[in-house]
């Protein structure tokens, strides 16, 4: 049985008439070109090519064999043809899980870039405080800050650096000044909450010894960034989102154990289905380009 890349080399020979030609064609060695012609006429028992110092001429048999591989190759390319248009036009529900924080911030517009871009997708975004397992087909894609994210099975990247640290709104440091360290930090009212975001900001509070300074706390991400916007006092926030908030300024540098990145998931038997591919790329696209912006 002979192997489609040697039926490939076939015909960028024949249509070339030389092995140099055709290797630069496809981009590979004129050693491999001339070792799948080899093999495709060992394969099939005939001789398709005569050597000539001149190039590669076909044999009788060689020239009555090309209608063949030329309507082969147009059936691969129409095969390739519908596979790219079944991947553009996939269409279907894709479930994405994030923090309500990242829901209301940064994924309205590129979900609305996502929807003008193939309204056959439509997406159902789960912003709920648990921990989604994609292992069990509970969501198909999601958008985790986390060190290293943990489950079975799981694939995607790592779109960003994620650290965590302190924010308060323009308006708050110019009545109040920004504080610098763990003192200053201290005499200064905090917010605290935010739904998902109140397990890695308590930890960051304990750490600092600053859970006394907390004065009122939000039950959600969004809330917890309506109260800093407001000037209500100190908050801790993710830097992916926080840097990006025009009236949000960071009080103090993160530590670098405090990293976490920001990574966008699905579980291995997912990767390739069509619409979740589709997102996936998407996502990843827009993501990084705001990562780099």
């Amino acid at each position: 049985m002979y192997d489609w890349n040697d039926l490939k080399a076939f015909l960028a020979v024949a249509e070339t008439g030389s092995t140099l030609s055709a290797a630069q064609a496809m981009r590979v060695s004129q050693t491999t070109v001339a070792r799948r012609i080899a093999a495709l006429e060992e394969a099939i028992g005939v001789h398709l090519f005569e050597r000539r110092q001149a190039g590669y001429a076909l044999t009788p048999v060689g020239d009555a064999m090309l209608a063949s591989a030329l309507a082969v190759k147009d059936a691969a390319d129409r095969f390739g043809e519908a596979a790219d248009a079944r991947s553009r036009d996939a269409g279907g529900t894709v479930s994405l899980t994030t923090m309500e924080i990242f829901a209301v911030t940064i994924l309205p517009p590129i979900l609305r870039d996502l929807r003008a871009a193939h309204p056959g997708i439509h997406i159902h975004l789960d912003t709920s405080d648990e921990t989604r397992d994609l292992a069990s087909g509970a969501v198909d894609i999601a958008i985790r800050s986390s060190k290293q994210p943990a489950g079975a099975g799981l694939v995607g990247r790592r779109i960003a650096d994620n650290p965590w640290t302190v924010y308060c709104s323009r308006a708050y440091a110019d009545l109040h000044g920004i504080p610098h360290g763990r003192e200053e930090l201290a005499t200064h009212p905090f917010i605290g909450g935010g739904g998902a975001v109140w397990e890695p900001y308590r930890a960051w509070l304990r750490q600092y010894r600053l859970e006394d300074s907390v004065v009122m706390q939000y039950d959600s991400g969004s809330g917890l960034l309506a109260g800093v916007r407001s000037g209500m006092g100190l908050t801790i926030l993710p830097a992916f989102i926080a840097d990006r908030e025009p009236d949000l300024i960071r009080c103090i540098p993160p530590k670098t154990e405090d990293t976490t990145g920001l990574w966008l998931l699905t579980h291995e038997r997912l990767r390739h289905v069509p619409r979740v591919r589709l997102v996936l790329d998407f996502l990843a696209a827009e993501l990084t380009k705001r990562a780099r912006g």
